[in-house]
């Protein structure tokens, strides 16, 4: 045992030095204690600082420093080999690090090269991956967004940006919105989404590159409501614009713009709003053109400036930017906010109300109508959180996660995804402004009667209004800031503050439920929600407790949360659902911690933030036990405020306009555009396809009455498509046209002689079309060709008039090709000038009828193709339909004959047409694209 001598010295040398090994003072040196000891001088200097310099730095001082007596050969044995082992270890580490930063250099430069020319149409959730690793707390960051990080980064964006000139229309429809001062919480549509629309077209307003931003809503002329809502325009007020005071234009910035919709003079909840979305589009298309052309007299050089993108916030926003999007044919982007199927399911989980009631009160299936429609139309779908993705838009017919996945990875692999069309979801939280914040680091126990010593920082009013209601106004204050609406969950929030008696010792409760002026001036369900509240207070005997004051400003709100935050509070957002929680942002931002919902937004939040807790909305016990935990807890508390306000800025405006910016850059350009004769000859006063947009369609899938009025439309008529009279068809049919077309000629009795123009005097290809104010579809079945004849013979006599003045023109919608048309054009004694287009082979073509001689009767649209192709299934269906055709086959025979067989010569690359031998064999299928 002689041996190991040496390790018994180290053992006593560790005792001696004892937990003060991190010490700096603890270093023994010869110099200074006059004894070195070896293993004492090992253990401070080797064990406690395992470097490789420190080692050989050691091992030196050791062997320089060693005498006769004290000479320990393992000691410097085991020096150097340490040493040389961590050397060996570092080299090593350092060469694996190399290969891996050069592998992962090889992954990445092959992933933009391949990835460079459809890096648009990958998915936040593919990117997700690939975005970031690991938090500071451990955590997974998988999916979140990557953000600016530092000032150099977003200067160097911006000014690549300011070469730039956009303009982006965004839109959002109920509420009362207004740029200073906003009413939010003074009824259930005027929320946080209005904030939201506001703030973010202030901010892109002031984002370089962007030139103009319409944020269009309902102008509200009422005198229950404010007169500002009345304005037609509002412009607001850009965010640090001395910067950019330089390429400020006449019509630069952001505003907000009213369009007349709806009653005049009142003001109305957006479920009543659906009937009058057609009116606000046509007001909205109006202003577009009108702003376009003006932007091109500024910035565009003459040509027009049209919108980059229109971008539709809640439901029925999204339908009209899907309307306006087909018009102008701009790329839509669209914000759910809330959504219709979500809402559903969360109503009848409560068992309150019956589908039916629901619908009546919500119009909920309208509102999942309008969401299915932004989905189709939607290039982009932005989102707040990942939640909204996984478990809320996965409910529509128009996306599934899994499916959206597979499509991406078809599209960058280039291979067809046979018509199927998704938009892409991506996930872009909302921003916030910090640069007004003040953090309140002060104490209320540290307040003394020296409030007269510190006159310069006078307390806001609103905390005197808070602090009445309190017997002990310096106890800590759970904080809530919500509208009374039932899904906020207010009352279990209450409920659980009233029955936890150690809560209610150590805080104080305040809601901040919107602006009232008295309980009978509400609405139903925010007054019911309040008379709850107020019942509860009651019952648990909450009086001096619970601050619930009936009225704050908006500049009022950041008081409220530093009044919370210099109390020690916390803030808390119980509601069942929360799609991202705007507030929880602005709390973290004045140093309050959190408790919130599990459900929505506020899992995404708390991953960035770490600053507080979730909870079960559900669950009263688990409200109140969160909030306990952070109120009694002063060193929790203390870090959930820290961890706030370091991650704070990865929540910003600037942030949030750069990536908002960059997904509408990777959307593809569309813009109004009518295809110019060669000549370069003016066909009409405007590029934009307004003039062409009243199509009436002339079919019998129109319901007419008997005595001649518009009834509406409807998918299948059986009175009209009925084995009946032909002549009683062909009355009902000269009847409407006869009304229609006196509803036209009064709208043509003022036109001027200017409009009237001789339907061969231009000489562009396609002049008579772009001169209509109406246009009629002619797309009658007839069972022989003399009897479409005749239908177009009688409907051309009853528009006569209007006709010769060319303020009506026609187009002739069949079966045929455009052969088969010309002939029976000749046949019938008519002309293809007297049709301005024709649709022909089943919908598949569209021809222009031309008088130039030298381009012969018809010249055919090859962007209508390109409109066929876009999200076309065209090769899937072919090959689906050549199996089914090769699946019927006539058994009875002995080789089995094929009845259905490809008739390639009717077919195009559009329609596909097929022979049957024997029909009776054959249950007739009719595929319509």
């Amino acid at each position: 045992m002689a041996g190991n001598d040496w390790i018994n010295s180290y053992l006593e040398a560790i005792l001696d030095v004892g937990p003060n090994l991190d010490d700096p003072k603890s270093s023994l040196l010869l110099r200074e204690r006059g004894r070195f000891s070896p293993t004492r001088y090992f253990v401070e200097e080797v064990i406690t600082g395992f470097d490789e310099t420190d080692l050989h730095r050691s091992w030196i001082k050791a062997q320089a420093t060693r005498s006769p007596q004290e000479r320990n050969t393992r000691l410097e044995n085991m020096c150097w080999r340490i040493w040389n082992l961590a050397r060996q270890k570092k080299q090593l580490e350092g060469e694996l690090a190399q290969r891996k930063a050069k592998r992962r250099l090889e992954r990445e430069r092959g992933r933009r090269e391949a990835t460079a020319d459809m890096s648009e149409d990958l998915s936040e959730g593919e990117k997700g991956d690939i975005v970031s690793d690991i938090s500071a707390h451990g955590e997974s960051n998988k999916g979140r967004l990557p953000r600016i990080n530092s000032v150099d980064a977003m200067e160097t964006w911006a000014s690549q940006q300011k070469g730039k000139k956009l303009y982006i229309v965004l839109i959002s429809l109920h509420g009362l919105i207004r740029g200073e001062n906003m009413e939010l919480g003074r009824d259930s549509d005027t929320g946080g989404q209005v904030k939201y629309v506001v703030e973010l077209a202030r901010a892109l307003g002031s984002t370089p590159g962007v030139y103009r931003v319409d944020l269009l809503t309902r102008q509200v002329a009422s005198p229950d409501v404010d007169w500002s809502y009345g304005e037609p325009t509002e412009m607001l007020t850009p965010i640090n614009s001395e910067d950019f005071m330089d390429e400020m234009g006449e019509s630069s910035g952001a505003y907000i713009v009213r369009i007349p919709f709806g009653p005049r003079d009142k003001y109305i909840p957006k479920e009543l709003l659906w009937p009058h979305i057609p009116e606000f589009v046509d007001g909205a298309l109006s202003h577009i053109i009108q702003m376009s052309n003006v932007l091109g007299e500024q910035i565009g050089s003459g040509k027009p400036v049209w919108p980059v993108a229109i971008h539709g916030h809640y439901a029925d926003a999204g339908d009209s930017a899907a309307l306006l999007s087909g018009a102008l044919n701009v790329p839509m982007l669209f914000t759910g906010h809330s959504l219709g199927r979500d809402k559903l399911e969360q109503l009848l989980k409560q068992g309150r109300l019956s589908r039916d009631e629901i619908n009546t009160t919500y119009k909920i299936m309208r509102r999942i109508e309008a969401e299915e429609l932004s989905l189709d139309s939607s290039e982009i779908v932005i989102t707040s959180t990942r939640q909204e993705i996984d478990e809320q838009w996965r409910l529509y017919d128009g996306f599934d996660p899994v499916l959206e996945r597979k499509l991406r990875a078809r599209i960058r692999r280039n291979v067809s995804c046979y018509g199927r069309f998704m938009p892409r979801m991506i996930i872009i939280p909302p921003g916030m402004e910090f640069h007004h914040i003040v953090l309140q680091d002060g104490d209320m126990d540290g307040e003394t009667e020296g409030n007269e010593e510190h006159p310069s920082s006078p307390d806001s009013p609103i905390w005197s209004e808070i602090m009445r209601f309190f017997t002990n106004p310096r106890k800590p204050m759970i904080l809530a800031l919500a509208r009374p609406d039932p899904k906020k969950n207010i009352t279990t929030l209450v409920k659980a503050f009233g029955e936890c008696r150690p809560l209610r010792e150590l805080a104080n409760l305040t809601l901040i439920m919107g602006n009232r002026d008295g309980v009978d001036e509400m609405s139903s369900t925010s007054a019911s929600v309040l008379l709850t509240v107020l019942k509860l207070i009651d019952k648990y005997d909450l009086y001096g407790q619970v601050a619930y004051p009936k009225h704050h400003k908006q500049f009022e709100v950041p008081d409220i949360y530093r009044l919370a935050a210099k109390t020690k509070g916390v803030f808390i957002n119980p509601a069942f659902i929360e799609p991202f929680g705007l507030t929880l942002i602005e709390a973290a931002a004045h140093g309050l911690p959190m408790v919130a919902t599990k459900n929505g937004g506020p899992v995404d939040i708390h991953r960035v933030l770490d600053n507080g807790l979730l909870v079960d909305p559900h669950d009263q016990q688990s409200i109140a036990d969160a909030l306990l935990k952070l109120v009694a807890g002063k060193q929790l508390w203390a870090r959930c405020r820290q961890n706030g306000l370091k991650n704070i800025h990865q929540f910003s405006w600037p942030e949030h306009c750069k990536t908002y910016l960059s997904r509408i850059a990777s959307c593809k350009p569309r813009y109004p555009q009518w295809q110019r004769s060669d000549d370069g000859a003016e066909t009409s006063e405007s590029d934009s396809p307004s003039d062409s947009l009243n199509i009436q369609d002339i079919s019998l899938n129109l319901k007419f009455s008997l005595d001649g009025d518009r009834s509406g439309a409807s998918g299948n008529d059986n009175s009209l498509d009925s084995e009946g009279n032909a002549a009683d068809r062909k009355t009902k049919l000269e009847n409407a046209v006869l009304s229609w077309s006196r509803g036209v000629s009064k709208d043509q009795r003022k036109a001027g002689s200017g409009d009237r123009a001789d339907h061969s005097s231009s000489t562009g290809k396609f002049p008579a079309l772009r001169r209509r104010k109406h246009i009629f579809v002619i797309a009658v079945d007839c069972d022989s060709n003399e009897d479409l004849l005749d239908v177009i013979r009688k409907i051309f006599e009853a528009v006569e008039k209007e006709r010769t003045e060319g303020s009506i023109g026609f187009i002739l919608s069949t079966f045929m090709t455009i052969s088969e048309i010309h002939s029976f054009l000749i046949s019938g004694g008519l002309s293809p000038n007297d049709f301005d287009a024709f649709i022909c082979n089943s919908g598949s073509d569209l021809f222009y009828s031309t008088i130039n001689p030298e381009d012969g009767p018809f010249v055919i649209d090859f962007y209508y193709h390109s409109h066929i192709e876009y999200r076309w299934g065209g090769e899937g269906l072919r090959k689906t339909l050549v199996r089914w055709a090769g699946s019927i086959t006539d058994k009875k025979a002995g080789n089995e004959e094929q009845i259905v067989t490809a008739a390639e010569q009717l077919s195009t690359d559009y329609c596909y047409a097929f022979g049957v031998k024997n029909a009776g064999m054959v249950n007739l299928l009719s595929l319509y694209y």
